[in-house]
C-alpha cells in the first residue's frame, strides 16, 4: 500500500491515543507468555545486527528487543552513544563510527534495526553507505514527518528523508501510536520497501511480542533474497494488510 501523506498541520494526538501509551506494561508483561511463540519464529543466519534507540532513550531501552534478537542466533550490537538526545554532529558522526567499526569486524553486510529516531539515523545510514547495510527495520519512525530538532515538521525535510534508501526497507508501525502521526511512519510502496501494520504503543514498540515476531521475521530472509512480508494462514489474524 502507497504511504499517504500525512496532514502534520492539523493532526493532534487525541488524549485516548496518549493515555494508550501506558499500554507498554501490558506489552511488556505479554512477552514472557508470548516466548514460546516467539522462540518458533524464523531464523536467520546469524549476521550482525545494530540496534538504535529513539529520542531521548539509550541502550537499555533496546534490551529486551536485543535479547530476544541474541536468542535467535544473532550478533546484536548496542549503539553505546549513551542517550539519544537528537540529530547532532556528534551524534551523526558517533553512528557512522559505530557502523563502521561493525562492517569493519563482521566482513559483511549489517542489517540496522532503528526506534523511532534511531529508524531516521538507519535509512541515512543506509543511504550512506548502501553496499554495507543489509536491511532496515524501523519501528513507529516518523521519517515522512520532517521533523527538524525543535519538533516542527519541515516540508523540504520530509521530502528529502520520505524516499527508501536503496536497500531493503520494512517500516512497523501502529495507528494507534500515541507518540507520532502513524501516516509518517510508512514507507513508499515499491520492490524493496515493506510496511507492517501493528497493534501497539510507541513507547512499547521494543518489548511488543507482535513486533518481535515481525523483526525476527524480516531478519530471517536469506541475504538477496529480500521478500514482503507473508500475511497467509495464521499472520492474518494478527498482521491487519494494507493501511
Amino acid at each position: 500500500m502507497a504511504a499517504k501523506r500525512p496532514t502534520l498541520d492539523t493532526q493532534e494526538r487525541s488524549l485516548f491515543s496518549r493515555l494508550g501509551e501506558l499500554r507498554v506494561f501490558l506489552e511488556l508483561g505479554s512477552v514472557v507468555p508470548a516466548l514460546p511463540a516467539l522462540m518458533n519464529a524464523p531464523r536467520g543466519d546469524g549476521h550482525a545486527v545494530l540496534v538504535l534507540p529513539g529520542m531521548l532513550a539509550s541502550d537499555g531501552s533496546t534490551f529486551v528487543l536485543r535479547q530476544y534478537l541474541k536468542a535467535l542466533g544473532y550478533q546484536v550490537h548496542p549503539w553505546k552513544l549513551g542517550r539519544n538526545w537528537g540529530p547532532s554532529t556528534e551524534i551523526r558522526q558517533g553512528i557512522r563510527d559505530r557502523f563502521k567499526e561493525l562492517s569493519d569486524r563482521y566482513g559483511r553486510r549489517i542489517s540496522i534495526v532503528g526506534w523511532s529516531l534511531g529508524g531516521i539515523y538507519a535509512r541515512e545510514l543506509a543511504r550512506e553507505y548502501p553496499a554495507l547495510v543489509r536491511q532496515v527495520i524501523t519501528l513507529g519512525s516518523p521519517f515522512g514527518a520532517g521533523y527538524r530538532v525543535d519538533g516542527e515538521p519541515d516540508a523540504s525535510l520530509a521530502a528529502r528523508l520520505r524516499p527508501a534508501p536503496p536497500v531493503p526497507c520494512t517500516a512497523i508501525y501502529s495507528k494507534t501510536d500515541g507518540v507520532v502521526p502513524w501516516e509518517a511512519c510508512l514507507e513508499i510502496e515499491g520492490p524493496q520497501t515493506d510496511n507492517i501494520e501493528v497493534q501497539a504503543s510507541h513507547i512499547g514498540m521494543g518489548v511488543n511480542a507482535l513486533v518481535l515476531w515481525a523483526i525476527a521475521d524480516r531478519l530471517a530472509q536469506a541475504e538477496g533474497q529480500w521478500r514482503h512480508f507473508d500475511r497467509s494462514g495464521l499472520k492474518s489474524l494478527f498482521y491487519p494488510v494494507g493501511a
